[in-house]
């Protein structure tokens, strides 16, 4: 009985309210309500504002009242400063736009790198508010026609819209485009190709490294994409051996899950909503196949993250000492910066260090260990001495006031994770 109770006095409420003539301010219509004759840019006297129906109680030029949803007004002001607000609409009161492609983007602000607040379908209607300031997109080197507007769709999402992409007419009081007919067919949706455009794509191998935690900071970069700018008409292609850019003139669907993109040597082909192939044509006219995934993580924060690891791991080693030393095999002194001079290592020549090697050189821990390695190693050093070509690689552990080294001679490496130890390694203990 409570739960009927409540939603009647709510009721009730408004429609008293409702009943009420006291007009609380008044508003710009910013989308046409045919069936009362309201026209866009029109001004409204507003008796009352329900959060909870997300509707205005309106009068009409009949002295009626009725309700409106609250994005096809402006916010009440006072009848003093409505007028102010009027002027800012009424260049565009009548104008509305039809969507001329599909996935078209509806930013935060009027600059084509700003956030992406909603995607068009082709031939959605869309109202036009006014116009703004901001740069055109690029095609290329050459700027687009047209200009930034403030947008309204019709289920009440604001943004900013280029109008290359649009086409832009004029309304009579009932809404309808004045001359009459469509501007625009819509499009039988593509959910696949929808799926291909609305994401970023990266190699496949970034989920590997990130499933596996062997980040190799040489073959992973934020930069590293694929990417097709539905508005700017521009197709991007980075990876660590690839560079390129493309304009583009729209895409021939070849088969139920396979894209053709108009005047590129490359042809998408869906995999699954995660996972797309490239095929690309380079320009020796080499083709491969290259495969994309989509991420949940972000990439900048895994390259930092792989960074202070290295980082975090290398100081451990600096404060455990930051000089050890041992009898048979001289002496290390690590640097804060990541330099190093040992002395004494001749022992070590030529089996792990080249003869002729300088003693000085620069020392980073940027290799990961596998699982099984983990549990009895602390990471891996790298050492580069200057005046040699290769670098050296040790197992390293960290001991109450020691350094215990093993050299990896032999061990097995796979991408940037050492997955085994070597057949014979020298192990090197030093204490502080």
């Amino acid at each position: 009985m409570k739960k009927l109770f409540l939603p009647l006095i709510i009721l009730f409420t408004l429609f008293f309210t409702a009943c009420s003539d006291k007009v609380m301010g008044y508003s710009v219509v910013l989308w046409t309500i045919p069936d009362q004759q309201i026209k866009s840019g029109d001004t409204v006297p507003v008796y009352i504002k329900s959060n909870i129906s997300h509707v205005y109680v309106i009068g009409n030029k009949n002295g009626e009242k009725l309700e409106v949803a609250l994005w096809q007004l402006t916010e009440p002001v006072r009848k003093s400063k409505v007028k102010a607000v009027a002027a800012k609409y009424a260049e565009n009161a009548a104008t509305y736009a039809s969507v001329k492609l599909d996935g078209l983007p509806c930013r935060a602000e009027p600059v084509n790198t700003a956030k992406q607040v909603y995607r068009l379908r082709k031939g959605e209607v869309i109202k036009i508010l006014y116009k703004g300031n901001g740069q055109a997109p690029m095609a290329g080197k050459t700027a687009l026609e047209g200009d930034w507007y403030r947008i309204l769709t019709g289920d009440g999402t604001m943004g900013w819209c280029f109008s290359y992409n649009l086409n832009l007419y004029e309304t009579d009081a009932t809404g309808q485009r004045v001359g009459g007919g469509e501007i625009v067919e819509a499009q039988e949706e593509d959910a696949h190709w929808d799926t291909i455009v609305a994401n970023t794509w990266y190699p496949d191998y970034f989920r590997t490294m990130i499933d596996s935690h062997n980040i190799d900071l040489g073959l992973i970069h934020p930069l590293y994409k694929f990417t097709i700018d539905l508005e700017g008409k521009k197709v991007s292609l980075n990876t660590n051996e690839i560079h390129e850019s493309w304009d583009y003139d729209g895409f021939t669907k070849t088969d139920d899950n396979e894209y053709s993109l108009n005047g590129i040597s490359m042809k998408i082909i869906y995999r699954r909503a995660n996972y797309i192939v490239l095929r690309y044509t380079d320009a020796s006219g080499k083709p491969q196949d290259l495969n994309f995934v989509t991420l949940s993580e972000s990439v900048a924060d895994i390259v930092n993250a792989e960074k202070e690891r290295r980082s975090q791991a290398y100081m451990q080693i600096w404060s455990h000492g930051p000089i050890f030393s041992s009898s048979s095999y001289g002496k290390i002194s690590f640097n804060e910066d990541g330099t190093f001079r040992w002395n004494g290592f001749k022992l070590l020549v030529p089996s792990v260090i080249d003869a002729g090697t300088k003693s000085t050189g620069s020392a980073l821990v940027k290799y990961s260990l596998s699982k099984d390695l983990a549990a009895s190693y602390d990471g891996v050093l790298t050492m580069k001495f200057d005046g040699m070509s290769r670098e050296v690689n040790f197992l390293y552990k960290l001991e109450n006031g020691a350094l215990r080294l093993e050299d990896t001679t032999g061990a097995t490496l796979s991408g940037s994770q050492l997955k085994s130890r070597g057949v014979s390694p020298v192990i090197v203990y030093m204490k502080k």
